[in-house]
């Protein structure tokens, strides 16, 4: 019977051993790519969430103050209705609460699932994310207006940004694979 000739089988051994290096880092991974969806959809959520913004002052053509005369003669300088309005709301006013409220959670395996959490503990985050009732004619004194719309519509800050980023995420995670494997199958 004639031979089979000779077969090297390193090469083979070191594919293996690649394979195996592959496998044990599987893990870590899956956890970077989570973790980069996350911070991704974190930006654009932040970029997304709207700041509250404190009225214009007063306008020029109103007055600030106002001049009284009391019963004596003497003149006393109070502020106007507008002005008190905006300064007991407004003055010491800082917007940003709700963008400042984003975090990431923890990664969590359930199976061969990775999950993690983009989160916005502001208690009012819903109502901004989805809308909300709002009772026409009731004076807001923080605005100085009355509220005209029974709905205020809703931002869709999460649901956006979720949206742009499924569409994104197989190119981002075809070139994060990609780096990876070129990594360990050298």
């Amino acid at each position: 019977m004639g031979s089979m000739g000779r077969f090297d089988f390193r090469g083979l051994k070191e594919f293996q051993k690649s394979l195996e290096k592959l496998q044990e880092s599987y893990d870590g991974f899956m956890e970077a790519c989570a973790r980069e969806l996350a911070a991704r959809l974190l930006a654009k959520v932040v970029e997304r969430t709207p700041v509250g913004v404190p009225p214009k002052d007063i306008d020029d053509n109103r007055k600030t103050t106002v001049e009284v005369t009391g019963a004596r003669g003497k003149k006393r300088k109070f502020l106007s209705r507008e002005a008190e309005i905006y300064q007991r709301y407004w003055t010491h006013y800082k917007g940003g609460t709700l963008r400042r409220g984003w975090t990431i959670g923890e990664i969590r395996k359930e199976g061969g699932l990775y999950t993690i959490e983009v989160i916005n503990a502001v208690e009012y985050a819903s109502y901004v994310e989805y809308g909300h009732r709002q009772e026409p004619g009731r004076y807001v004194p923080a605005l100085g207006k009355r509220l005209k719309n029974g709905w205020a519509k809703g931002k869709f800050i999460m649901t956006m940004s979720a949206q742009e980023l499924e569409r994104a995420a197989p190119e981002i995670l075809e070139q994060k694979m990609k780096r990876f494997l070129e990594e360990h199958m050298r």
